[in-house]
């Protein structure tokens, strides 16, 4: 009996040795190359040409946004599987909302005005709308070098026969690499449609305001960026339709291009070591600090690889990157509730310090789009070029229309992190700069709230009571209303309604404070300590 009893427990206590192909990059292709076939695709026509499509009148436009009560908050994830932390005994916790800027959107529960809706407040009318949304979940980009590394790392302890792995990391043994670069996810392209989807539902009245011209949409010319926007305008438009329900802007992006959805490309100081890495330099002081306890308890279930913060580092985002691509990661549930709620403020310190109030480019970056935004609402066309605004689209009334209902940009995370900054919301900065020792409590800025996968930045122009004239804007920061107080002239509001006049004015005023030429090509170095909390560079 004994024998037997030390038979079964010798897995348990023995190191697993890794396949020899553990650790490698795993590649797919589809189509198969050689599967297209002229003469076999005239077998399957278009539904054009078979016809019969039977009756297909239009209905009424929805305005849920003015009517929807309650309203229809983004909770689930479907068809990723929800995963677990190590001591997931909480089910109210949830790891993918601890993911930073790569958690999947979900609705905001407030920003400081818990009793405000989205849906717009009761006596006012729906004039406009105006979308800044970033693309959905995509897989690393080229400047995250963390879960390639890791894989790396795995792989050439195969390759030397050194890996021996127990208990948790067991599966490492078989495990491969399986992730593209920066293009969207299959869970991507999804959030994007359906997210299109949702705003017909939402604003789609707005659409008979266009009677003899179409609404022009801008994107980015990045692979993942053309591909959100056209899968949007998909669910918004029509499948078969949405060609030509629209027409689809898209801006170059590449260094030194004027681009105010990707607006780094024009900032080099936004770029540069010092200044526009701060963000890497702050976060990592701080995962030396919340990570140590998981190396004491990971690094001996494995041999042949040294478990540095950095890889670790790299573990935590491939189980996000992994969950949003393949649909579930092993990597999730080796880390405490408390280490992943040390990753998300990692990835909150990163945007605070990159491209957020804590950096000193941050509203320099958001600038053009502010400007864009103001030119819309007076109907004037820009005038001044002193930012990374193209004046050659936007001196066009054709590629930047000023008389649109609805508005829609797709920009990046940090696009939407310095926009935010620029329109001066405070009331994220409000407990700001952050430390890079601790968790401060209660804290304000949350990049998983602000920048995460499809993350929505929405300004509605209303009029209030309902007219043919704006008089009142807000907004919307994934789901959730913002207050204004930030912005001089809005004055505190349990909506968080500001007179369109005195938000018009306030922007001028802050576009005025902005000093993008110093603050993009100067050469000057981080203050020390960083005390900026409205990303500007001090005088």
């Amino acid at each position: 009996m004994l024998a037997i009893v030390l038979l079964l427990a010798l897995p348990f206590c023995t190191a697993e040795s890794a396949s020899s192909y553990a650790g490698s990059t795993v590649v797919d292709s589809y189509p198969p190359s050689g599967a297209t076939n002229a003469a076999v695709d005239t077998y399957f026509p278009d539904a054009s040409q078979v016809g019969y499509a039977g009756p297909t009148p239009t209905g009424a436009e929805p305005a849920a946004i003015v009517t929807a009560v309650p309203f229809s908050k983004v909770e689930g994830v479907f068809p990723l599987s929800r995963p677990n932390s190590a001591d997931g005994t909480d089910n109210t916790f949830n790891v993918m909302r601890h993911w930073g800027n790569f958690a999947p959107m979900y609705s905001v529960e407030s920003f400081g005005l818990p009793d405000a809706s989205p849906v717009i407040p009761e006596g006012c009318g729906l004039n406009g709308v105006h979308l800044l949304m970033r693309h959905g979940a995509r897989y690393p980009a080229s400047d995250e070098p963390g879960p390639s590394q890791f894989a790396s790392e795995i792989h050439a302890a195969t390759s030397k026969k050194a890996l021996n792995v127990t208990g948790d990391l067991e599966f490492l043994t078989t495990w491969t690499y399986k992730l593209a670069t920066t293009s969207l996810t299959p869970f991507g392209r999804e959030s994007m449609f359906s997210n299109g989807v949702a705003f017909r539902y939402r604003y789609g009245e707005l659409l008979n305001a266009f009677t003899d011209y179409l609404p022009v949409f801008r994107t980015t010319s990045i692979d993942r960026m053309v591909d959100a926007a056209l899968t949007f305008a998909a669910g918004f438009f029509d499948v078969r339709t949405y060609e030509t329900d629209y027409h689809q802007e898209i801006i170059i992006q590449a260094n030194n291009f004027n681009n105010t959805l990707a607006p780094f490309e024009a900032c080099p100081n936004a770029n540069s070591e010092d200044i526009g890495n701060f963000g890497d330099t702050q976060s990592s002081k701080w995962a030396d600090i919340y990570l140590q306890d998981a190396r004491r308890r990971l690094q001996p279930m494995i041999q042949g690889v040294n478990l540095t913060i950095s890889l670790l580092v790299g573990m935590q985002e491939l189980c996000a990157l992994e969950t949003v691509a393949l649909g579930y990661s092993k990597f999730c549930d080796l880390f405490t509730e408390e280490e992943w709620e040390g990753y998300e403020y990692y990835a909150d310190l990163d945007f605070w310090y990159t491209c957020g109030p804590g950096n000193p480019t941050g509203a320099a970056q958001g600038l053009g789009y502010v400007q864009e935004l103001v030119s819309r609402l007076t109907h004037t066309p820009i005038n001044v070029w002193n930012s990374s605004t193209n004046g050659t689209l936007d001196s066009s009334n054709i590629t930047f229309p000023l008389d649109q209902p609805i508005y829609v940009d797709f920009t990046h995370g940090v696009g939407i992190a310095s926009v935010v900054t620029a329109l001066n919301f405070t009331s994220l900065a409000a407990t700001g700069p952050l430390p890079t020792d601790h968790i401060p409590p209660h804290r304000s800025y949350v990049s998983s709230q602000i920048a995460p996968f499809s993350s929505q930045l929405v300004a509605q122009v209303l009029s209030c009571p309902a007219s043919e004239e704006p008089t009142h804007i807000r907004f919307l920061l994934n789901d959730a209303v913002v207050p204004l107080t930030g912005i001089h002239g809005c004055t505190e509001d349990s909506n968080g309604l500001c007179a369109l006049p005195s938000f018009i004015s306030g922007m001028h005023e802050r576009i005025g404070q902005i000093d993008f030429a110093h603050d993009c090509f100067a050469n000057y170095t981080m203050p020390n300590p960083n005390n900026i909390v409205d990303g500007r560079c001090p005088s």
